[in-house]
């Protein structure tokens, strides 16, 4: 019975790739379509009311420091948890959890993180410019 899933399994995705070379290639995605580079990204610490920012992009906009936090993450391919962490910074060992979440679209593909850190030094120490909401 397994085989015979397998048979057919096999079967539909050597059909999918036929209909795929039948086409032809792709063409690429009309420009507006393709757009989309924008993050809304909140930061609330505790129990507390969370701050937040929506970054644009395509020009850097909206952002207190949206130039900085779009390099970053062009820098990391658009993935918050790839942004190294900052040399030389050195966080107290005080615990005061912040929660940072971003949820919108890099380069057409869907963006969704959240991260509790231990304070608000080690969420910039690991984020960079990307949370840094203050002016």
């Amino acid at each position: 019975m397994k085989h015979l899933t397998r048979v057919k399994a096999a079967a539909a995705a050597l059909l999918t790739l036929t209909g795929l070379l039948v086409t032809g290639p792709a063409q690429a995605a009309p420009r507006d379509a393709s757009r989309g580079t924008w993050l809304h990204l909140t930061v609330s610490r505790g129990d507390g009311p969370a701050r937040g920012a929506l970054l644009l992009c395509d020009p850097p906009l909206g952002h207190p420091h949206a130039a900085r936090a779009c390099a970053q993450l062009a820098a990391a391919g658009g993935d918050i948890a790839r942004i190294p962490y900052a040399h030389g910074v050195f966080c107290p060992m005080i615990y005061a959890p912040v929660t940072a979440r971003a949820r919108g679209r890099w380069h057409g593909r869907p963006v969704a993180f959240r991260e509790t850190y231990s304070s608000a030094c080690v969420l910039r120490a690991r984020t960079g410019a990307v949370f840094a909401l203050d002016r």
